[in-house]
């Protein structure tokens, strides 16, 4: 069911997600302060591209609070938005339910990325 619902999400949205995230990661690495940051996005962008069967638990800590708080102000906002708006839409119906969670497991995620990690 997981193979199958990661082929579905990967058409209808998934897509999407994971190219944003992509793209931001690439713009975080122009830097070579920002190259951690971007590799925390382009792990975040695999999740994105395929997150069913996946489990994201979310840790905490003085350094990673900074970090985030930094992370939302440049990029988090956009991320969490785009995503948000895209679990709505996908809400709508009965069968995009799940996917629609899934965005916003997500949106969360793009709010405060560091010190979590996925399983």
């Amino acid at each position: 069911m997981g193979c199958l619902g990661n082929l579905l999400w990967f058409i209808f949205g998934g897509f999407i997600s994971g190219l944003s995230w992509t793209l931001t990661g690439c713009l975080w690495c122009i830097t070579i302060i920002g190259i951690p940051v971007g590799m925390q996005c382009f792990k975040f962008a695999a999740l994105s591209f395929f997150p069913f069967g996946k489990e994201v638990r979310y840790g905490d800590g003085a350094g990673s609070f900074l970090l985030n708080l930094i992370w939302l102000i440049v990029s988090g906002l956009p991320l969490a938005i785009e995503s948000a708006l895209i679990g709505v839409v996908l809400c709508i119906t009965v069968i995009g339910i799940p996917f629609g969670l899934q965005q916003f497991k997500l949106a969360k995620l793009a709010l405060m990325p560091f010190g979590s990690e996925v399983y």
